[in-house]
């Protein structure tokens, strides 16, 4: 949620920040509904107050032995004008949250506008892959060697859905523990939070009211409000671990990771440019995230994109680094980098790592706050999450850039200590 002040003290900026993510907003027309709600805030609050000067006026009357009948009747009166005046400030105070609600983040001032075509190619670490034979693309090879099976993954889920067998499964827990492993070690907590989770973690999220479509959702509510839903990413769990919450300043930052399977109702598995695992409805994926005070925020960021990256080439992997466009950054995020590997079979790059500063806008939703030192006012904390990684576009880079002439494909050395060998279909 967009702080409200912001919007009243520097209108103009906040709407050409809202252009950049090609959205048009009236923000006038807010600022007029912020008067209209505020001053029926104050009528309430003067009225509330006039009826507890009424009623105690009354209670002293009665001590002293007066009259009340025309005071009581006062009061009645005012009593009526209290609740009119309540029911005119919940409408309002519901507009008024719905059009917050509706907002998006704030790109960072270095966040470019437009969409993809505008995301900015930070880095690129090695060289793709001269391969001086037919290469194969990642499905073929994974059908081959007997890692995925499609037929009957479809057979049991529907389209979007696989089944990983035997070595494929077992490469897909050995990239699982290279992660766990690497995070631990890195001093992160390790957290296995539910996989079903309520519609105030999905707002804090951000993701509710805006993208409740994206989940698949197992209870709903009042107007399809989506109650219980399976949840799209770890980091929906993690950012609300401390909903609610006043955080000490000596506390931040929290860093936690999670390994979770993650369920999304929108899928392109049945796209010839992402067959396979490129995009299914399950899949899965660690995630870290961060809780910091704001002067850290910045450094936290890249601390999870060095993160991110490290496991990436820990893999031998060629990979680039780019920076978002405002449009291609997620609503509830002011700035990502994304961590892309090289798909030879497709001539492009796919995602595998997100890594995201929300600033303090999942705070404000979640109401999640530090106490700074020295006795200041308590303050928002900011939030920051990295995909490190997922794993599901990662076995067809490592298919596709480790294959060898006679079929085979070389086993990253740093998974081999899970019980993998060197080459899998040797």
């Amino acid at each position: 949620m967009l702080d409200v002040t912001a919007l009243r003290a520097h209108p103009e900026r906040v709407r050409q920040a809202l252009l950049k993510r090609g959205m048009e907003v009236d923000v006038e027309a807010f600022l007029a509904l912020d008067t209209e709600f505020r001053t029926a805030r104050r009528t309430v609050e003067r009225l509330r107050g006039e009826r507890r000067q009424i009623s105690a006026d009354i209670a002293a009357l009665r001590r002293a032995g007066g009259e009340v009948e025309g005071p009581q009747a006062a009061a009645k009166a005012l009593a009526e004008q209290v609740a009119d005046a309540e029911a005119v400030l919940a409408r309002l105070a519901r507009r008024h949250r719905d059009f917050l609600d509706g907002l998006p983040n704030l790109p960072d001032d270095d966040v470019v506008a437009g969409g993809k075509e505008n995301n900015e190619v930070v880095r690129e670490i090695g060289a793709r892959p001269a391969l001086d034979f037919p290469a194969k693309a990642h499905v073929e090879l994974a059908q081959d060697l007997g890692l995925v099976d499609y037929k009957r993954g479809t057979k049991l889920g529907g389209n979007g859905f696989w089944i990983y067998r035997g070595e494929g499964a077992a490469l897909e827990w050995a990239l699982l523990n290279y992660f766990v492993d690497t995070h631990r070690r890195a001093g992160y907590e390790f957290v296995l939070p539910p996989h079903i989770l309520t519609y105030e973690a999905g707002y804090t999220a951000g993701q509710f009211p805006k993208f409740a479509d994206d989940v698949f959702v197992l209870e709903k509510g009042e107007g399809g409000r989506p109650e219980r839903f399976l949840l799209p990413t770890a980091e929906t769990a993690l950012v609300n671990l401390h909903r609610d919450e006043t955080l000490d300043a000596s506390e931040l930052p929290r860093k936690y990771f999670a390994y979770t399977p993650c369920y999304r109702s929108e899928s392109g598995g049945y796209r010839s440019a992402e067959r396979g695992t490129l995009r299914g409805h399950q899949f899965d994926k660690v995630e870290l995230f961060q809780f910091v005070r704001p002067e850290d925020s910045d450094a936290a960021q890249l601390e999870l994109l060095a993160r991110a990256e490290e496991l990436v080439a820990g893999l031998g992997l060629h990979y680039r680094v780019t920076k978002l466009a405002a449009e291609d950054t997620s609503a509830a995020m002011a700035k990502t980098y994304d961590v892309e590997v090289w798909l030879p079979s497709l001539g492009a790059y796919a995602e595998v790592s997100s890594v995201s500063n929300a600033r303090d806008y999942q705070a404000r939703r979640g109401n999640i706050r530090f106490r700074p030192d020295g006795g200041a006012k308590a303050a928002y904390v900011h939030t920051l999450n990295a995909s490190a990684l997922a794993t599901s576009r990662l076995l067809p880079a490592i298919l596709e850039q480790h294959q060898r002439a006679d079929g085979t494909v070389a086993v990253p050395e740093v998974l081999r200590r899970w019980g993998m060998g060197e080459v899998l279909g040797g």
